[in-house]
Order: structure tokens, then C-alpha cells, then sequence
């Protein structure tokens, strides 16, 4: 009888090690290829072509040339059927732009906090009133930049086929003119093995 338990332990060692689950990092930047959904391979792309698109675009080569205009991004409305994280996108998108070292942002996100703050600097009595931030010295963005992330979802008993369309527009606020607009397409098909695998 102890033979047996001995041999079943051991044999339930065995499969619970092989059930055991392994994390390993991989590059960031590598192509993800596990689902036809959206994913961060699509991310990158849409960032990198708008940014480079942007960037190159005359009149914004002009606009840029010997100033930093100020843009602020309005949230991309997400028209897909799945759940995509358009905050990522965007803040991709931001950063690439700042750091090209030719616009700079106002975030219109974290307005409510920062008006607390400088509540708190202004009236709390607790801030040195040399040292505090004063109300109506920010300085209002001239652009917005905003867009669309759309699919269009096609299956069958085998494949299904899926193509993003993602638009970015830059809106001169005071004009109400469109200085720039960019699309990036993707589609990706993932067909089903004859054994469902």
C-alpha cells in the first residue's frame, strides 16, 4: 500500500510540475502575432506613422521651424467592437511628439487636480505666497489633436479577417481649420489549423 501511494505521489509530481506555468520577458518591440485583435505591434505602427507622418508634413515643418506650438489631445473615440486601451495610443503619440522636441502639451486630463493645487497654494494659508503658483498663468493650448480607431470584423469557419482604420486629425482651435490629418490601415487574418489548434 505504501508502494502505491509512493508511486502515485510521484506520479502527481509529475504532472503538477508539467502544469507549472513560466514567465519570461520578451522584446517589447517584437511583432505580436498571437490574435487577429488589436495589439501592441498595432500600437507601434499607428504611432510611428502618424509621428513621422506629422513630422514631415510641410506647413507643420514650417510651424515648428522656430517654435514649440502648444497642443493638448482630446480622447480617441474607439468605434471597434473589442475593448482597446485609445489612452495608449494617444500617450504613445504625445511622447513621440514631445520628445521630437517641436510641440509641447497641456493635459487636459489632470485639470481638475491641478486646479485643487493651486487652490491649495492660493487660499490653504500654508504656501509661501513668493513660492506659489499663480491662478491665470497657463498657457492655453492653440491645437487639438484627436481621432478614430474603426474595424471592420469578417469570419468564417476558418478565418476571420480584420481591418483597423485609425485617423488622427490636428485642429487649429481658434481657426477651426484642420492643419493635418493621417490615416494608418492594418489588417490582420488568422486562420484556423484543419484540427482547431
Amino acid at each position: 500500500m505504501v508502494r502505491v501511494f509512493s508511486l502515485f505521489a510521484l506520479a502527481m509530481a509529475l504532472v503538477l510540475s508539467g502544469c507549472a506555468s513560466r514567465v519570461d520577458y520578451g522584446d517589447a518591440q517584437a511583432r505580436e502575432t498571437v490574435t487577429a485583435d488589436f495589439g501592441s505591434t498595432d500600437l507601434q505602427m499607428i504611432a510611428t506613422k502618424m509621428v513621422d507622418d506629422m513630422m514631415v508634413f510641410p506647413p507643420i515643418v514650417e510651424m515648428t521651424r522656430d517654435r514649440r506650438p502648444v497642443l493638448f489631445v482630446d480622447r480617441i473615440k474607439n468605434k471597434t467592437s473589442e475593448h482597446i486601451d485609445t489612452e495608449s495610443v494617444t500617450d504613445t503619440i504625445q511622447s513621440k511628439l514631445i520628445n521630437s522636441g517641436k510641440f509641447r502639451f497641456v493635459d487636459m486630463s489632470v485639470v481638475d487636480r491641478v486646479r485643487e493645487q493651486l487652490e491649495y497654494q492660493q487660499d490653504s494659508g500654508m504656501v509661501d505666497q513668493a513660492s506659489a503658483a499663480q491662478m491665470g498663468r497657463q498657457i492655453g493650448a492653440e491645437f487639438m489633436l484627436y481621432g478614430n480607431l474603426s474595424s471592420i470584423v469578417k469570419r468564417d469557419d476558418s478565418t476571420k479577417d480584420v481591418y483597423y482604420k485609425f485617423t488622427l486629425k490636428l485642429l487649429n482651435i481658434q481657426s477651426g481649420i484642420i492643419e493635418w490629418s493621417g490615416e494608418k490601415e492594418i489588417r490582420k487574418t488568422r486562420k484556423r489549423s484543419l484540427f482547431g489548434f
